[in-house]
């Protein structure tokens, strides 16, 4: 009876719901999973039936599911203030957490903007760097530079500074063009060549950009150290450094997207912090919440707000607009998160944790199908190839991730590998054991996934 009970949730699901990311036609064969609750890193089934949420639902579970602080404080806050308008009034949640925001981001980041989602908090980012060299008398500023293999969310703003064509090139005739500059992704780089030195030489196609076309460029984008819907590509600090100054130098922004980055995922709070800069823009989501509610925030400095305080006359207010801009119940979700990291000392668990995790996937460094095992922290990524040696894909139509999938779920392990990276970004309370667990599983479906 209960597996009947998860067909027919799944039923009622696929003649009503579109979901996102997804061939429907896919799950003819591989049926939707309907989830009827879920508790740390555990999701369940209608049939009692249990996943190891490995991917932490898309990357923005930081502490577990139905976690018992984080609860407590939303249902605190749903008996005072479920929402109100952030224009022309505010509310103690949204205060105290732009407060404790600033107070974590790197110095110099002196104002919060909020707004709902990743993608939104990268389109105010990008039409407040437009906006402000119009207030500041140089509207000729109106180029964006991104780098190779990135992701800035799918509005179409977003879309148009990211470089994943598999989300883009449908859509070229709507973009806005920008400038693409080769990412430091350490992944090609020969052998005998360290991350570093690569991240430091694959810098000078963005110098020349910078140099040759400063006057009409308002800002760069990057996602700090991991490109993660570019398939988890990384990358050393020093290309940030490097690019923070010539950015000063030339009188360009720089934005910083740590939607999926930020809140610990790399090893530091903020990825920005491993190369010591501060962006003229931070853009927060996904793990503010704790992964609860949507909410996204753009922190940025006292100088770009100046540009747009004035009397009204002038016509240089920032309207942008979300309806449930700075939610109090996400904004209280976010504070209990931010709780959870102080008392707990996350970051520094987060490194046992993180270690555990590496060795858990050393086996994979000299596998026949296993091209490179990465990691920056609580991010993992192992990329099968047909051929180690030479590193030759497979061909993509076998969808040999898409085995490492069907077969975690079988096995109880949540993996949803992009193309043919199986990748690891659990939540922080996984434990070394449930480590093994997801390991163990992947381990196995990777074998599955290149046998024939």
């Amino acid at each position: 009876m209960k597996n009947g009970e998860n067909k027919a949730w799944a039923t009622r699901d696929q003649s009503v719901v579109w979901h996102p990311c997804t061939q429907m036609k896919d799950h003819e064969r591989l049926p939707i999973i309907p989830i009827r609750r879920a508790q740390g890193v555990w999701l369940e089934d209608f049939a009692g039936k249990r996943y190891l949420d490995a991917i932490s639902s898309w990357w923005v579970n930081l502490f577990g599911h139905a976690n018992p602080r984080i609860n407590a404080a939303l249902k605190a806050q749903l008996d005072e203030l479920e929402h109100v308008l952030l224009a022309g009034f505010s509310h103690a949640p949204a205060i105290t957490l732009a407060e404790r925001l600033i107070a974590l981001a790197p110095p110099g980041l002196t104002r919060c903007f909020y707004a709902d989602n990743g993608s939104s908090a990268v389109e105010v980012a990008l039409k407040m760097s437009f906006h402000y060299w119009r207030n500041r008398g140089q509207p000729q500023k109106t180029r964006f530079v991104t780098l190779s293999n990135s992701y800035h969310g799918e509005t179409l703003g977003a879309l148009a500074v990211g470089d994943v064509t598999l989300y883009k090139d449908i859509y070229k005739p709507l973009l806005m063009p920008v400038i693409v500059v080769p990412s430091p992704d350490c992944y090609p780089r020969a052998p005998e060549v360290s991350c570093v030195q690569h991240s430091e030489r694959m810098f000078a196609a963005m110098a020349q950009i910078l140099a040759r076309q400063q006057a009409e460029i308002c800002a760069v984008i990057v996602e700090p150290l991991v490109q993660c819907a570019g398939a988890m590509r990384m990358y050393d600090p020093v290309y940030l450094r490097l690019l923070r100054a010539a950015c000063d130098h030339y009188g360009i922004h720089l934005i910083a997207d740590e939607i999926a980055v930020g809140f610990g995922r790399t090893g530091s709070f903020f990825a920005c912090e491993q190369a010591a800069i501060t962006p003229d823009f931070l853009c927060l989501s996904k793990g503010l919440t704790g992964g609860y509610l949507p909410l996204s925030t753009v922190l940025t400095t006292s100088e770009v707000y100046a540009a747009f305080y004035a009397e009204h006359a002038a016509q240089r207010a920032f309207l942008h607009s979300h309806s449930y801009t700075g939610n109090p119940l996400a904004c209280q979700a976010a504070l209990a998160s931010l709780d959870i990291f102080r008392a707990d000392d996350v970051i520094e668990k987060n490194k046992s944790l993180s270690a555990h995790m590496a060795r858990a996937l050393a086996p994979l460094h000299v596998h026949p199908h296993v091209a490179e095992v990465r990691q920056t922290g609580m991010i993992a990524a192992v990329e099968l190839v047909a051929d180690r040696a030479t590193r030759t894909p497979y061909p993509r139509h076998e969808r040999r991730g898409q085995r490492v999938y069907a077969y975690g779920l079988e096995h109880g392990v949540l993996l949803r590998p992009l193309g043919d990276v199986v990748y690891f970004m659990p939540p922080y309370v996984i434990t070394p054991s449930e480590i093994d667990l997801m390991v163990e599983v992947a381990i196995r479906g990777i074998e599955w996934a290149v046998a024939g």
